[in-house]
């Protein structure tokens, strides 16, 4: 058993990007469980997609950002290539929750952005801890990555936890009603919209 989660049940599931492996974690800090989803034989250096869930982009395809095309993108590269995606629970909206999320939404159609709708409400702009994903990786015995993501906190807290980190870009999911908003995550939270970079 590992300090922060303990591994519960691995299944074998058919998907439309192919067949994988689900791996359940719980978290014995937050109560959540977690999910790797594995295609194909792990070792240091593959692909590694650290996916925060997303309820709204994933289940009802909200165009306010890019979460569900992104998992979607993910999930079809390790089908392709092998690898894992980690799919977080518990982070909606950033760590702030569902209502919350819904709340920020409703203070971003009075103009605020992103970040100064959760500032607002007394919240973090980002309040995510990747410490799980670190303690899942470790039991997976992964302790180097090729991380899909854009998000710089993502790699530094990885890298805190000893997990040797090259980033992988992925943009995708751009609409017109979620372009202020991928705005404000580059210029105002220093998302990584551009080309691979070690980390």
């Amino acid at each position: 058993m590992n300090a922060r989660v303990v591994f519960e049940v691995e299944t074998r599931v058919p998907t439309k990007y192919g067949h994988f492996q689900f791996r359940g974690y719980r978290d014995l800090v937050t109560g959540a469980e977690h999910l790797a989803i594995v295609s194909g034989l792990l070792g240091d250096g593959g692909l590694v997609r650290v996916h925060s869930e997303c309820l709204t982009g994933e289940a009802f395809s909200s165009l306010k950002c890019e979460c569900g095309p992104q998992l979607d993108a993910a999930l079809d590269m390790i089908a392709r290539c092998g690898g894992v995606v980690i799919y977080m629970r518990g982070h909606e909206g950033r760590g702030i929750g569902l209502i919350n999320k819904l709340k920020a939404y409703r203070l971003q159609e009075s103009g605020l952005d992103t970040l100064d709708s959760n500032l607002a409400l007394g919240l973090p702009a980002d309040e995510r801890d990747y410490s799980a994903a670190v303690a899942i990786l470790d039991e997976l015995g992964i302790h180097s990555v090729q991380l899909i993501t854009n998000t710089p906190d993502k790699l530094h807290q990885l890298a805190r936890g000893g997990i040797v980190v090259e980033r992988v870009p992925l943009v995708v999911g751009e609409s017109p009603f979620n372009t202020a908003y991928l705005s404000t995550k580059q210029a105002r939270m220093g998302h990584l919209l551009g080309a691979t970079t070690p980390a």
